[in-house]
């Protein structure tokens, strides 16, 4: 016998299947789907923040137009606040209560 063996007798696979993966009995086994984690009111919300002043600046710098920085950042900072206060509300109130 020689030095050179067949790896599916070397690790006793039988040869078949696809790379050694075993004898297949031709049963499908989907594979579970990851978990949807529902959107967060936080990220939804800052997101909103951050792209509002990205198109102020945007707007100011493309139109010359001058905005007072602190009322434009007190109106961003109420809106947020709000919109924060509502969302965590409507989440709490659309859970389904199941007993």
């Amino acid at each position: 016998m020689s030095d050179f063996t067949n790896e599916s007798e070397k690790f006793g696979t039988g040869g078949t299947g696809a790379f050694g993966a075993g004898p297949s009995d031709d049963t499908y086994l989907p594979e579970p789907e990851p978990e949807r984690r529902p959107l967060r009111v936080g990220t939804i919300v800052w997101g909103l923040v951050l792209a509002a002043v990205g198109g102020l600046i945007l707007v100011v710098q493309l139109t010359g137009v001058r905005l007072d920085t602190a009322m434009v950042l007190l109106g961003l900072l109420i809106g947020a606040g709000a919109a924060l206060v509502i969302g965590g509300l409507l989440a709490v109130l659309g859970h389904r209560r199941t007993p």
